[in-house]
């Protein structure tokens, strides 16, 4: 996936929920922080956007995830057109540590922007090392390798990621301890 298409996906679901801006808090997330040439290719495969809409409450979060789901999600016409999807998520979705919030990344530029110019549709991203703990919990083999493949490269600090998966929300403690037994082979 290319940095423009996480904008656009990021202009799509706000106009989708009609809301101004939306986080996203999967691989695509780091994105929001290096564009596609600066990382290996194992940190850019996945083709889907997963965006979790900021509401008020957990029940409006789940159905604008839906609505988001409903029109730009696998096998839509949004993915056919597009090559990717976006899908709708709610705060069950990712382990994400204390924090997490104050260290959102800003993306927010002309290719976010409404048709007519105005406004600007934002995009959060999750920080580096936030998408990190997030990816470790979740364990899945492409979520180990898409943690790899950016310590590899050196562009996540591994000691940042084990100060901050402990402090997960505590129904995640078994996944945290994955986590972190995985991430101190790289320390």
């Amino acid at each position: 996936m290319r940095r423009a298409q996480l904008e656009h996906a990021i202009r799509t679901a706000c106009q989708i929920i009609e809301r101004p801006e939306v986080i996203v808090v999967g691989s695509q997330a780091i994105l929001g922080t290096f564009g596609e040439d600066e990382l290996p290719v194992d940190a850019t495969l996945s083709v889907e956007v997963d965006v979790l809409p900021i509401a008020d409450d957990d029940d409006e979060t789940v159905r604008l995830a839906d609505l988001i789901e409903g029109v730009a999600g696998e096998f839509s016409s949004f993915e056919d057109l597009h090559g990717f999807s976006i899908d709708g998520v709610d705060m069950k979705t990712s382990a994400l540590p204390e924090g997490w919030r104050d260290r959102l990344v800003k993306v927010q530029n002309a290719n976010t922007a409404a048709p007519a110019g105005e406004p600007r549709f934002t995009g959060w991203c999750l920080d580096k090392e936030d998408l990190c703990v997030a990816k470790l919990c979740a364990f899945r083999e492409k979520d180990q390798n898409f943690v790899a493949a950016l310590l590899d490269a050196r562009l996540v600090d591994a000691g940042v990621i084990a100060d901050r998966i402990p402090t997960v929300p505590t129904r995640y403690g078994s996944a945290a301890e994955r986590a972190l037994a995985w991430i101190a082979s790289w320390k």
